[in-house]
């Protein structure tokens, strides 16, 4: 008689837990590291100082500006409408940030020499799980107390019942992204999810905008609703940490590590301050979700028609590029409506940003001078040639949200084209932007060194919408 065949479950004799493995790994880290508790919780302590104290700053700068003759009034129900619409465009987003970053990721060391083994998965990504729980509800709790301040909320229990909705909420978005990050989760259900909020986000934005414009404004409820949001959170996040730990042996290597690419990605763009080395992950993922596309013939013409068709083409193959350039548009008659003094200066900062969407193609041919010797010509044509799509999205834009200012005959004649034209150099600047070089001049001051040409050459483009706002701000 054969014996019975092994299952995946059993475990060699003598293997060691997580905690033995978890363990062994902290005492060999302190052999090579000389930091002391102290200087932890002094680490800390500054993270902490530097958030409380900026982050009181931005909620009272913000508080100020919203009751600033400069904003201009607006009423209390379109302002409190559009902010429950931003909130839930958050909460879409966030949900879409959990699931590129992971949530749980590992390091490749991590990833060959523990998770290849047969340690026990759920005991090795347990406390994980835990401290990613506890910094979500406390981020999102934070961001709660925010809202509440700036909304006017100054009694103590109504903020705690704010932060304890947040924590709720938080807590249960990242448990549900741990389930949804698991290899047998269904696939629908997470998209489901992070489209919900941002449909809700674009019909409520839709009908208060719509409203406000003729003259008959949503009133502004009398309470904050936060009981109803801790009674469904709250059970909601309980839930969520049950399935996720329940789901924690199904969280493969593959979802484990690449998570850590993009945060790699991510931590690597901030510190260099080059944002080109997380956008190329992100489009070379998207290029490689579609997978397989259906080819055809261009019309036929000169060389650069053909680009020019190639160009067109690209945002055909990437709607969510016409997804966004069209839904900054209801974004602006939102920030239109709810800080009528600032619409001019939204107005440059939104079409900067819709017209940077349309701008895949000129930042493909600058960046790469093979594909520009491939294609032949000047690099000065080529560029050119993948500069009349923004430019023509962008002089739409500009059209569709002239009706979104409060009066059109604000200012000088010439100033409208000329934002428009601003906009699309500002847009030709960044997607043009060479590597950057870090063997620049830097400035020794007071705060320490300061890397000039670097942040110069970082700021190609941002830099010249600052300036088209500023002359907005000035002459409109």
């Amino acid at each position: 008689m054969s014996a019975a065949p092994a299952t995946i479950a059993e475990a060699p004799p003598g293997l060691p837990t997580a905690r033995q493995v978890r363990t062994h790994l902290r005492r060999a880290r302190r052999r090579h590291h000389d930091h002391s508790l102290g200087d932890v919780l002094g680490d800390a302590y500054v993270v902490v100082l530097f958030v409380g104290m900026y982050g009181w700053f931005a909620v009272s700068a913000s508080r100020d500006v919203l009751v600033s003759p400069t904003v201009g009034r607006a009423d209390p129900g379109v302002r409190w409408w559009l902010a429950v619409a931003a909130l839930l465009a958050g909460a879409g987003l966030a949900w879409r940030g959990l699931r590129a970053l992971g949530p749980l990721l590992v390091t490749p060391a991590t990833q060959s020499w523990v998770t290849s083994a047969p340690v026990d998965r759920r005991a090795w990504l347990t406390p994980r799980l835990g401290v990613l729980l506890a910094g979500a509800a406390a981020g999102t709790a934070l961001l709660a107390v925010a809202v509440a301040v700036l909304s006017g909320v100054t009694d103590l229990g109504a903020v705690g019942w704010a932060a304890a909705a947040g924590a709720g909420w938080g807590a249960a978005a990242l448990a549900l992204s741990v389930v949804a990050q698991s290899s047998r989760s269904g696939r629908r259900w997470p998209t489901v999810v992070g489209a919900a909020p941002m449909v809700a986000a674009a019909v409520v934005a839709t009908v208060v905008v719509i409203a406000g414009r003729l003259g008959d404004a949503p009133p502004r409820p009398a309470a904050l609703p936060t009981g109803a949001l801790v009674a469904v959170g709250v059970p909601l996040a309980v839930l969520g940490t049950v399935l996720a730990v329940r789901a924690l042996p199904r969280v493969d290597r593959a979802t484990l590590t690449t998570g850590a690419q993009f945060a790699n990605a991510a931590a690597t763009a901030t510190i260099l301050l080059d944002p080109s080395m997380l956008t190329s992950l992100v489009e070379s993922r998207r290029w490689r979700r579609i997978g397989r596309v259906r080819s055809r013939r261009f019309l036929p013409g000169p060389a650069w028609w053909a680009l020019l068709q190639a160009d067109v083409r690209r945002l055909r193959r990437h709607p969510s590029a016409l997804l966004i350039w069209a839904g900054l548009i209801g974004v602006q008659y939102a920030a239109a409506l709810a800080l009528p003094g600032l619409a001019g200066a939204t107005q440059v900062v939104f079409a900067y940003f819709a017209t940077d969407r349309l701008t895949g193609g000129l930042r493909a041919v600058s960046r790469s001078p093979g594909l520009r010797r491939a294609l032949g010509g000047s690099d000065a044509a080529l560029r050119g040639i993948h500069v009349v799509v923004p430019a023509v999205g962008a002089a739409l834009w500009w059209l569709l949200t002239l009706p979104s200012l409060p009066t059109l005959d604000a200012g000088p004649t010439w100033l409208a084209p000329t934002l428009a034209v601003g906009v699309v150099a500002a847009a030709w600047r960044a997607g043009t932007r060479p590597p950057i070089n870090y063997g620049g001049a830097t400035v020794n001051t007071p705060f320490g060194m300061i890397p000039v040409d670097l942040l110069r050459q970082g700021s190609r483009g941002p830099a010249l919408l600052a300036v088209l706002v500023l002359v907005q701000l000035f002459l409109g």
